[in-house]
Order: C-alpha cells, then sequence, then structure tokens
C-alpha cells in the first residue's frame, strides 16, 4: 500500500472519529478522538476471528507508519510550535522560577522516583527487571503533555498562575525529558550504571538545553525580522511554517533541544510579532492557521495512539504491570511535586493545593510512547513498551475525564 493511500485512509479516520465525538460523545477533542480510536481497534480484534482480513489491514496501515519517527522526527514540532505561540510570555514570566524548577529539576526528580518505587513492586511481584531500565522507563513517563491539558484547564478557568505553571512545565519538560532519557539508554545499553561521570552529563544538559533556547530565540528573531517587513498573511504563514520545519530539522543536526527550540521560537514569534505590534489583518489569519494546524496534528497522533493498540504485545501479566504503574506514576509525580515544593518553599510561595492540581493535571502523552518504541529489543522492549502504552492511555483517559471536576472539587 503506497503513503498517499495510508494517509488518506488514516485521515478519513480522523475526521469520521473526531465527527462522532463532537456529535456524541462531546469530550476534548484528543481525548474523545483517542477513546473512539480505543474501541475501534477492539472491535476490529474482536471480529478479528470471523473477519481476519480487518485485523490484518489494520496493521498494514498502523505498521507502514513509524510512530516514533512520525512524532518525534515530524508532528512534535508543529504541536509545540503551536501550543506556544498562543501562550502568554508576560504570564510565564511571573511564573518563570517554577517553571524551571518543575521542568528540569523536577523531572530528574520523578525519574528517580519512578524508576525505584517501579523497580520495588516489580520485585515484589515476581519480574524484577535492571534498575537502570526502571530509571529508564521513569524518565520517559515523566514529561507531562501540554496538549492534553491545556484545553481542559482553560475550559475549567483555573486560577491563573497555576494554569500557567503547569502549561509552562508541560511545554518545557519534554526537552528535558528526552536529555534525560537518552543519557540513561547509554547506560541501559552498557548494562550498568558504573562509569557514570557528573560533568560529562552537566555538559550534556547544558549543550542541549541551552543550546535548545539559544536557537529557538535565533530562530523567532530571524522569522520576526523578516515577518515585520511585510504584510501578507498568506507569506507570514509560509515564514513560521518554514522556520518551524527547517530549524527543527537543523535543531538535530547541531545537537541541541529540537522541542525547547520550537518552544522557545513559538513564545518569541507569538509575543513578540503578533502581540506587541498590531498587525490585525494578519494576526488572525496566523492564529487561526496554527490553530488548525494544532487540531489537526493532535487529533491524528491521538488516533494512531489508539490505533497502535493492535501492533503491541499484552498479556494478562502485563496489563496488571501497566495498572500497578499507572498507580507508580501518579504516586511518584505528587511525591516528586511534594518534595520540590519543601526544596523550594522558603524561596518561592506555592498554592496549597499545587500538589494535587499538578499531580492530576499532569497527563501523559505520545512523547512517552515514542520514547518507549524508540528503545532498543534488548532494554526491556517488550516489557516497557506495552507498559507505557497502558500507562499513557489511563492517564489520559482516567486524569483527563476528571481533571475538570477533580479541580472544581480542589479549588472550592
Amino acid at each position: 500500500m503506497d503513503l498517499f493511500t495510508i494517509i488518506s485512509i488514516l485521515m478519513v479516520l480522523v475526521a469520521i472519529f473526531a465527527y462522532l465525538n463532537f456529535r456524541f460523545l462531546k469530550l476534548q477533542t484528543t481525548i474523545g478522538t483517542m477513546i473512539i480510536s480505543i474501541v475501534f481497534s477492539l472491535i476490529i480484534l474482536g471480529l478479528s476471528k470471523l473477519f481476519p482480513e480487518l485485523i490484518k489491514f489494520e496493521k498494514v496501515i498502523v505498521g507502514s507508519i513509524d510512530f516514533k519517527k512520525l512524532l518525534m522526527d515530524g508532528l512534535l514540532s508543529f504541536m509545540l510550535f503551536a501550543g506556544a505561540v498562543h501562550v502568554n510570555i508576560n504570564e510565564l514570566k511571573s511564573q518563570k522560577w517554577k517553571i524551571v524548577a518543575f521542568a528540569s529539576l523536577g523531572v530528574l526528580i520523578s525519574t528517580a522516583f519512578v524508576g525505584g518505587i517501579f523497580f520495588w513492586v516489580l520485585q515484589q511481584i515476581g519480574m524484577p527487571l535492571p534498575l537502570v531500565h526502571c530509571l529508564l522507563f521513569g524518565a520517559l513517563i515523566s514529561p507531562t503533555d501540554p496538549i492534553s491539558v491545556l484545553g481542559i484547564l482553560k475550559k475549567v478557568g483555573i486560577k491563573k498562575s497555576m494554569e500557567t505553571t503547569i502549561v509552562g512545565e508541560s511545554l518545557f519538560n519534554d526537552g528535558v525529558g528526552v536529555v534525560i532519557f537518552l543519557t540513561l539508554l547509554q547506560f541501559a545499553n552498557a548494562g550498568n550504571l558504573d562509569g557514570i561521570e557528573p560533568l560529562g552529563i552537566a555538559e550534556n544538559f547544558l549543550v542541549e538545553i541551552g543550546g535548545g533556547l539559544l536557537f529557538g530565540y535565533a530562530l523567532g528573531r530571524i522569522a520576526h525580522k523578516a515577518i515585520s517587513k511585510i504584510n501578507s498573511y498568506e507569506t507570514e504563514v509560509l515564514i513560521t511554517l518554514g522556520m518551524v520545519m527547517g530549524g527543527y530539522a537543523l535543531a538535530g543536526k547541531i545537537g541541541v533541544s529540537g522541542p525547547i527550540s520550537m518552544v522557545v521560537a513559538g513564545l518569541f514569534i507569538g509575543n513578540k510579532t503578533y502581540r506587541q505590534e498590531k498587525k490585525e489583518t494578519t494576526v488572525d489569519y496566523v492564529d487561526k492557521f496554527w490553530e488548525l494546524i494544532d487540531i489537526l496534528t493532535n487529533a491524528v497522533l491521538f488516533v494512531l495512539i489508539g490505533m497502535e493498540i493492535v501492533l503491541i504485545p499484552f498479556t494478562q501479566q502485563l496489563i496488571l504491570v501497566g495498572v500497578l504503574a499507572a498507580i507508580v506514576v501518579v504516586v511518584s509525580r505528587y511525591l516528586s511535586v511534594s518534595a520540590l515544593i519543601m526544596l523550594l518553599r522558603k524561596w518561592l510561595s506555592f498554592d496549597s493545593k499545587t500538589s494535587l492540581l499538578m499531580t492530576w493535571g499532569g497527563l501523559r502523552g505520545g512523547i512517552s510512547i515514542a520514547m518507549a518504541l524508540s528503545l532498543p529489543a534488548d532494554v526491556s522492549w517488550y516489557y516497557i513498551v506495552p507498559v507505557t502504552y497502558l500507562v499513557v492511555i489511563c492517564s489520559i483517559i482516567v486524569q483527563g475525564l476528571t481533571l475538570e471536576k477533580v479541580i472544581v472539587r480542589i479549588t472550592k
């Protein structure tokens, strides 16, 4: 089956699932389309004995798409830029130290908590994995997803400072999580944690994270200079599109964080170019273009997450581990947020409900699945991938569907 046919079938399914969600479920688009996609895949699995060609057909479609490449080398750049371009940078600045702490040190602490607790749980149920593999799982599951939670928080009308902290953390912690994951993967490939060089890790962080910040700022300035000299929405859309695609590809080539570069560039363009300068004729068009790209890329991603179920090897034992891991991730999130608040309380002020809100608002998304799928087979691939998938599904469905009620209850 050729690529165009596969993309066409996928887009038809995305359109059908989005329609069914809007018509009947009326859930947030990403959550609703993913739920319908999972139900669709389960129905196909149920009918596979009667109509084996159906399951083969879905496996051909999903198997022809490299999920990791599609997300990490494609959709992620659009999603992060589109998310950041609509964020008010002045609001981020008001919470900057909290965001920096949660998006960096918070991910490290969460990785340690998830990895350590998951390692202990697996030992108790007779399914031990090497500690470094458990820490890898902690690193890939710790980044939170800005896409899933953004629409929900805006709808609920949570306190602005809290919304800004949660969204800001989610925008930046993807890049940090990827760096930690890749660092731990080197040790996992070596089979142990020996030979860890703190200076080497710090240098890697500085290059990836610091380089991503600077590169994103440079991209934003260049695009801003070009856009400020014209007043044509068609050309401006093309400039931002070229900056996102070319900039993300170049970031990977020069060894800096592409995700962080896109967030910084999005914040710069959204605020410096389209908030400070009054270009009323073009702002609306550019805004709506990236809003549509945001909806489209997320719909495709979450439909694919739902359809991936036919390719992931599940067993009853792994389903049990996945459920336990989902609980471990939530508990670890609460512990890591609480620990960081205790460390920083002397310098920063926090609301009394911060730990609870950030725990339940910390949804996991496609980037965790993409990192899991990128693991080599000898790094517990057949354990970590199904468990990661189940944790992400539980997070999006359970936390996503109840987040609004939890926020209302907590903030009463």
